[in-house]
This record gives structure tokens, C-alpha cells and sequence, in this order.
């Protein structure tokens, strides 16, 4: 069975340029920008709904357990996901080329990887 599934993880650099662009927009500006990057989100998702298997979202504060059981605060450039149906890795990419989570929002590129077989992969069939 060819690989057709992918995880696309939005990141965004929390120390970043875009982050501190943000935070020097007025909070008026923010809430528009809100508005205006979820109306595109959703056109987005219109456009592309034949190739969108799960639509995720974003993620929020991180904890992390260590193989010692210690569990931390971490912060990473994780910040929102989803899985979406393409011929290969390439075209997944392409897919996500001008997503408004990099276009409107503060991330900054997007990790995609392939969903290898087991029970996810099966559901994402089904989807």
C-alpha cells in the first residue's frame, strides 16, 4: 500500500521574529489579524477538503516525561497540526505552501511526514 497519509506539524519559533512582531501589534490589530487569518483558515479548508483526512488543531503547552519518569515544562516550535491525503511527500508540502497558519499567523513552516501502517494510518483510510 503506497504511503498517501501525512502529518503536517505547523511550527513557529516562540523567540522568533514573527512572535515579536505579534506582541508589538496593538491588540486591535491582533483580534483583526485573528479574524482575518481564520476566515482564511477556513477558505483554506474549503478549497481543500477532498485532501484534508483529520483536521487537528493547535497545540498547546507541552509537558515531557524523560525515561527517568521526571516530568518538565517544555517549549518547543510544535504549534499546530493536521493530516492531509497527497501522492508523496512533495506534493503534501506543496499542499501547505501557503497555508494561513504561515501566511496570516505567527508559524513559521510546516514538518510533514508520512503515516507509516498500525491502526492511525488504517482510520485515516477509512476517513
Amino acid at each position: 500500500m503506497a504511503v498517501t497519509h501525512f502529518l503536517a506539524i505547523f511550527t513557529s519559533d516562540k523567540t522568533g521574529p514573527k512572535w515579536r512582531e505579534w506582541y508589538g501589534l496593538s491588540p486591535a490589530e491582533q483580534v483583526r489579524r485573528d479574524e482575518a487569518g481564520l476566515n482564511a483558515i477556513a477558505a483554506w479548508e474549503a478549497a481543500h477538503r477532498d485532501s484534508i483526512v483529520y483536521g487537528g488543531g493547535a497545540l498547546g503547552p507541552t509537558k515531557r516525561i524523560d525515561d527517568s519518569g521526571a516530568v518538565t515544562d517544555v517549549v518547543n516550535l510544535l504549534t499546530v497540526f493536521l493530516v492531509v491525503r497527497a501522492d508523496s511527500p512533495e506534493a503534501a508540502c506543496r499542499l501547505l505552501e501557503h497555508h494561513p497558519h504561515i501566511t496570516h499567523f505567527v508559524c513559521d513552516g510546516v514538518e510533514v511526514m508520512p503515516v507509516l501502517g498500525g491502526e492511525a494510518a488504517e482510520r485515516a483510510e477509512d476517513g
